[in-house]
């Protein structure tokens, strides 16, 4: 599986890149941006989205709604990541199609457990089997 990274903070990134890493994905690219993100999906075949809320340049709640409405890339799995956590936050991202939230910070076991759900939900069976070490 292919991930693609999205934050604009370098440390989040390196975070969400090592929980990756530790679940056994090595197929991961960052982008720093949702405009850069955007670019990347439509380049390349990504297989799923870890996606910040609060960006420059292009937001994750805009990058959410290109994607949604470009045909060839609309179905891919996207994590919404945010240090907003109210009930507004979480509705307004799953209104935009996210299929699922993790709030700020967060443990590479929650984050784990959130992509498990997601792919759970999408194609009956996890693609991930391993899990993360203790």
């Amino acid at each position: 599986m292919k991930f693609l990274v999205i934050d604009d903070s370098k440390t989040q990134r390196k975070l969400m890149v090592k929980a990756l890493e530790l679940m056994g994905i090595k197929e991961i690219i960052e982008a720093e941006n949702g405009l850069e993100g955007y670019k990347l999906i439509k380049e390349s075949k990504i297989d799923f989205v870890l996606l910040d809320c609060d960006m420059p340049v292009l937001n994750g709640l805009e990058f959410l709604k290109l994607v949604r409405a470009n045909e060839s890339i609309k179905n891919t799995p996207i994590i919404m990541v945010s240090s907003k956590g109210s009930p507004d936050d979480v509705i307004k991202a799953i209104r935009s199609k996210a299929n699922n939230y993790i709030v700020k910070p967060f443990t590479p076991k929650i984050l784990e457990q959130k992509i498990k759900e997601v792919l759970k939900l999408n194609s009956g069976e996890s693609i991930i089997n391993k899990s993360t070490p203790k």
